[in-house]
């Protein structure tokens, strides 16, 4: 049994390469995202350099939250050569350590890493995220002509005297607030009657309430009002299960909010799909673990193919691919969000099990 003096040792040397990755891809996503958000906002009288460098600040961990199973894979790839090179693995397998025995401080330090993604990076980059849009929509207010349908968000109200198409630049409060706000009423025969314009749309009990509002009606000139109302049978939940991204909510509030909706009868696949990907992350980074094993423990001597790390690398890869996928197949409902979340994850668990018992034990 591997002694608690070179297990903590292992660990740290895997935590410690963690870190240096975070930091790294951090710093990339960093200065990727201000050079890009620059090109976007510096035209624009609302932005200065403190705010895109708060801009990105808060936006950069959202990025960094989708990189955290590559940083795992990387990272224990890393950690195992650097091991191996320096003779460390041969040590420890002359003391009578078998492979399952020195991964094990390893796949606790993915677990780690895993659960502090999911109860400290996820509330951070979710909150983050979100103040990242209202700033955004600030920057931006007053340009509701430029709402695309390429770029809005679109809801469709009916109602006795007919239907309102809302688009909105930006959905802020979880789905609540509408930023840049577009409602076009249509009547019975499909023809639009009104559209009215405006620069935040904020959602009541059984009504809209907008803020600076532009109407136009055909043949009459635009009208301006500092506020109006528009009667709604739209619930909040349902708002919210529409527009509401599932990534940009904590992971603390999902449960609260999958469970509202089911109370009211509302689909909850997106958000269901959410959940349970993070909570099977953990998992996820043990198994990444466990491909790098495969391809990164072989004797430095007998020389560590090049091509046999680029192929943990691929299968690192196309697992995500596959998890990816497999989310989209659940946030539609096609497959059960609780299927498509730990399928693929208990796949890639036991593909590496297989391969190490194969090359360890024969």
């Amino acid at each position: 049994m591997i002694g608690w003096t070179l297990g903590r040792y292992f660990f740290r040397r895997y935590i410690s390469i963690v870190i240096w990755f975070l930091i790294g891809i951090f710093s990339l996503i960093f200065i990727i995202d201000f050079t890009e958000q620059s090109n976007r906002f510096s035209g624009l009288p609302g932005y200065s350099l403190p705010i895109g460098l708060l801009m990105t600040s808060l936006r950069a961990p959202m990025v960094l939250q989708i990189t955290v199973p590559f940083i795992a894979l990387f990272a224990a790839m890393a950690t195992l050569i650097v091991l191996n090179r320096k003779y460390e693995l041969v040590i420890a397998r002359s003391a009578g350590i078998s492979a399952w025995q020195f991964l094990l401080p390893l796949c606790v330090g993915a677990m780690v890493f895993g659960l502090a993604s999911v109860f400290v990076l996820n509330p951070i980059a979710a909150h983050g995220f979100s103040r990242v849009e209202r700033m955004e929509s600030e920057i931006r207010s007053g340009r509701s002509n430029k709402v695309s349908s390429s770029s809005a968000h679109w809801l469709r109200q009916r109602g006795d005297d007919g239907d309102i198409i809302i688009g909105a630049r930006a959905v802020l409060d979880g789905g609540l607030v509408l930023s840049d706000a577009v409602f076009i009423h249509v009547d019975k025969e499909g023809q639009i009657t009104e559209r009215q314009d405006a620069r935040r749309a904020e959602l009541a009990q059984g009504e809209w309430i907008l803020s600076n509002v532009r109407g136009f009606m055909s043949g009459e000139m635009p009208t301006l009002a500092e506020s109006a109302r528009i009667p709604t049978n739209l619930r909040p939940e349902f708002v919210q299960q529409r527009l509401a991204r599932p990534e940009a909510t904590p992971f603390f509030e999902l449960s609260e909010k999958i469970e509202t909706a089911k109370a009211f009868g509302f689909a909850t696949n997106a958000f269901s799909m959410q959940y349970h990907s993070l909570i099977a992350l953990p998992v996820l980074m043990v198994a990444m673990t466990l491909i790098a094993a495969t391809v990164s423990m072989g004797f430095v001597r007998l020389g560590q193919s090049g091509t046999l790390i680029l192929g943990g690398i691929a299968a690192g890869f196309l697992l995500y691919v596959v998890t990816t996928l497999v989310k989209a197949f659940g946030s539609s409902g096609i497959v059960p969000p609780v299927v498509a979340a730990w399928v693929p994850v208990v796949i890639a668990m036991f593909f590496g099990v297989t391969f190490l018992l194969y090359k360890e034990d024969g």
